[in-house]
């Protein structure tokens, strides 16, 4: 895929400082964490290295990359090894793609306790999967999936969702067969909704009386406890959407639609189209209209706060695994299920060996080979001696 010719970095640089001095009152640590990586992303104040052709013997300086998981230049290479191993785990059965979102009323009660709304978003999805799927009204078997997070809508406003991806049926009770689900349905959503509905409100009276809620600003009212089962009584009346997809066709596309959306963040840098006189002008799918597509233009200030609404707290999981899916069980689990459905096993993929080449020569075409680690004050000596070109792409 070919450079865009704006990029999330270059509103940072260009606007950063200002959005920082008029914001900084609201800013946590880690979203001025996320400014920062993302402005330096592949440029000398991180580093790089020196590498030279092994044809011709060019030679030039790569940058650094950031490596932050909100940079939308950095997800590549950790998206292309999870997707790897992610490759042992399928099974020759269609799967079905089920979103749970929260209703846009928790979203600034989420934004104030991200951590733990978030986990419990995770935490309720799931149990109400599990729990559904092992009725014998519906399925009567022990499934498994993987859950994705995501905050974001294509506006850039907080919507809190988990995108769950699950094999069409699961292991009996027993382990000794298994269980297919219809395929055009995996359970009703309607059942889904309304127990993942009852178990969220039962988790926020739970967070509530153990004092683990925090409300701030337009929310501070809720720490009384009127007020907080006045609103838990206006929840409770919403539907709460559960989203289920079409199945998919088959294992292969299932990666296809997973290196879509797990290494995602909130704007990838192909969907912006200008930055002009302070303005922000970006592509999105209008959903409540037919998926058309639109174009938004906001001021620097708003898209960099909408931006930083997705950053995530230190240390959290955002792609998680569940039922026989899950860390502690997967590797006995899924050999089970694969001698069920009497498919061989997958051979555990094998460490890839280091790239001899890293990138192209612009000139010959041969792999560069790295040759030097360079300190941000080494690139600056060479590129002012003019020893090398930098490459930034």
């Amino acid at each position: 895929m070919n450079r865009p010719p704006l990029e999330v970095a270059d509103i940072i640089r260009a606007a950063g400082d200002d959005f920082i001095h008029r914001n900084h009152t609201h800013l946590a640590w880690p979203q001025l964490k996320v400014l920062r990586a993302i402005r330096n992303c592949r440029t000398q104040a991180l580093g790089g290295h020196l590498d030279r052709c092994s044809g011709c013997g060019h030679e030039a300086i790569s940058y650094n990359s950031c490596r932050n998981r909100h940079c939308p230049k950095c997800q590549t290479n950790a998206r292309e090894q999870w997707l790897a191993k992610r490759a042992e785990d399928l099974l020759p059965v269609p799967y079905f793609h089920v979103v749970f979102t929260i209703p846009h009323d928790l979203s600034a009660l989420a934004l104030q306790n991200k951590r733990i709304l978030y986990d419990l978003l995770f935490q309720t999805s799931a149990e109400t999967l599990i729990e559904v799927a092992a009725d014998p009204k519906h399925l009567g078997a022990r499934i498994g999936f993987l859950a994705v997070l995501h905050t974001w809508g294509q506006n850039l406003q907080h919507h809190p969702h988990v995108h769950c991806v699950i094999p069409a049926g699961g292991l009996s009770p027993d382990e000794s067969r298994w269980i297919r689900s219809p395929t055009s349905f995996f359970v009703p959503v309607r059942v889904l909704s309304k127990v993942f509905r009852g178990k969220f409100v039962d988790g926020l009276k739970r967070l509530y009386r153990t004092h683990k809620l925090s409300f701030h600003g337009s929310l501070r009212s809720l720490a009384d406890a009127k007020q907080f089962r006045r609103f838990l009584r206006q929840l409770f009346r919403e539907d709460w959407v559960v989203y289920a997809k079409k199945p998919f066709r088959g294992p292969a596309y299932v990666l296809q639609y997973l290196a879509r959306y797990t290494h995602r963040v909130a704007i990838s840098n192909h969907r912006l189209i200008s930055f002009e006189e302070g303005k922000v002008t970006f592509r999105y799918k209008d959903y409540a209209h037919g998926n058309k597509k639109r174009k938004m233009t906001l001021t620097s200030d708003e898209f960099l706060r909408r931006f930083l609404l997705h950053v995530l707290p230190g240390g959290f999981v955002r792609i998680r695994h569940y039922g026989f899916l899950a860390n502690r069980s997967r590797s006995r689990l899924v050999t089970v299920a694969r001698q069920l459905l009497d498919v061989a096993p997958v051979a555990p993929s094998t460490p890839a060996q280091p790239a001899q080449g890293i990138w192209s020569c612009p000139k010959c075409a041969a792999p560069m080979i790295v040759i030097e680690r360079l300190r941000p004050g080494d690139i600056r000596l060479r590129t002012i001696r003019g020893d090398a070109y930098a490459d930034t792409s």
